[in-house]
């Protein structure tokens, strides 16, 4: 019979209820495919029931080939930038991969485990600990690392987050146990972190976990809250003492420059003194010897001139004035503006113009050694 022909039971693509009859049969349809899969076996209902006929082969390969493509399309993975990726096979290793497009053998060959190995990453510590001078001191600190060995990160240890974490736990716990309480809370708070840093690496290093600290920061180092308000007191007063301190060296750098100063312009003046004393003597010293040969050789002009030095020296100063009136009366002239400024000058002292005995005529001749020596005799009893 043909499939064509009506009726039912007659088309295999056209054997499901009519429209309008309800939805399929589920079980119905299970069952149609499972026979059909079974390759001709008769189902399991009705006993007398036609078998259904096999799949074609050509769709069966159809279906294994893209089952296959599937299978091997799954082993495509990209690995980002900032990325490294591990492959395994069978849980062992095989490869290490850089950012890109990769493909591996598909699973359960062969697997992949991508790590970031440039971003950092950070633990957090909060506890109270006992320092050397068994004090109590509560810290916290933030440890931060990133992956420096993929292989060894993913191979040598089993959690290697949780190993730095309790590393960094015994870590800083060794260091506060070998520091004063005082240091700690005060100027020792970046060694602190610094000690513990060095002390961590060395620990992961030794473990070989993969991972570098690249930073330890102390947040916090407190005393307990029962004596905060003590050691408040005692940070306080210590802080005073700083200040009074740097007070002070601040007066004394400002003072001493001025003392060395004027102690050096002192000295300086005390050495110019002294040179100026030895200069003046050994000069007065050299003209006496150079006078006493020129009065060895002319004693009487010599004498002569040294007395006219002298009376120059001491009348030059003087307020008053010498007139020779023996030889007439000639017109003077008096400078009275000369001799107020003259007066003026030695501390406020009169000209007095007296008349004097001559010491020689103005007509008289100049070389006359008589009236020379009355002039110096009148002189000495005035």
């Amino acid at each position: 019979m043909a499939w064509n022909e009506p009726g039912p039971g007659r088309d295999p693509w056209n054997q499901g209820p009519k429209r309008g009859e309800g939805p399929p049969d589920l079980d119905e349809m299970l069952k149609r495919i499972k026979s059909r899969l079974g390759g001709g076996r008769g189902g399991s209902g009705g006993g007398g029931g036609k078998s259904a006929p096999p799949l074609p082969s050509g769709l069966i390969g159809l279906v294994i080939a893209a089952l296959a493509l599937l299978w091997a399309a799954s082993g495509f993975y990209v690995v980002d930038e900032q990325e490294q990726a591990v492959v395994l096979r069978f849980g062992k290793h095989v490869a290490t991969t850089d950012a890109g497009l990769h493909w591996r053998m598909p699973w359960p060959i062969e697997k992949e485990e991508i790590v970031n190995v440039t971003g950092v990453r950070a633990t957090r510590d909060r506890a109270t600990m006992l320092t050397q001078d068994e004090n109590i001191v509560d810290l916290e600190l933030t440890v931060q690392y990133r992956v420096s060995d993929v292989n060894a990160y993913v191979f040598h240890v089993a959690d290697p987050d949780m190993t730095i974490r309790q590393a960094t736990k015994s870590s800083v716990r060794e260091v506060v146990g070998q520091s004063r309480m005082d240091f700690i809370l005060t100027e020792g708070r970046e060694e602190i972190a610094n000690r513990t840093k060095v002390l961590l690496q060395e620990r992961m290093d030794e473990y070989g976990t993969g991972l570098v600290v690249t930073e330890v920061n102390l947040q916090q180092a407190q005393p307990p809250e029962p004596v905060q308000a003590a050691f408040a007191d005692a940070i306080k007063a210590r802080e005073d003492q700083e200040r009074l301190k740097n007070e002070a060296e601040a007066y004394a750098n400002d003072r001493l420059p001025k003392a060395r100063g004027a102690a050096a312009r002192q000295i300086e003046e005390a050495t110019a003194y002294r040179d100026q004393v030895i200069a003046k003597a050994q000069g007065d010293a050299s003209r006496f010897t150079q006078l006493l040969a020129e009065y060895r050789k002319a004693p009487k002009v010599t004498r002569e001139r040294l007395y006219l030095d002298a009376m120059s020296e001491v009348y030059g100063g003087n307020s008053k004035v010498l007139i020779d009136v023996d030889g007439g009366a000639p017109m003077l002239y008096l400078p009275l503006d000369q001799l107020i400024r003259r007066q003026d000058a030695t501390a406020g002292t009169e000209p007095v113009v007296s008349p004097s005995a001559p010491a020689r005529s103005s007509g008289s001749g100049g070389g006359s050694s008589g009236g020379m020596d009355g002039l110096r005799s009148r002189e000495r009893g005035r």
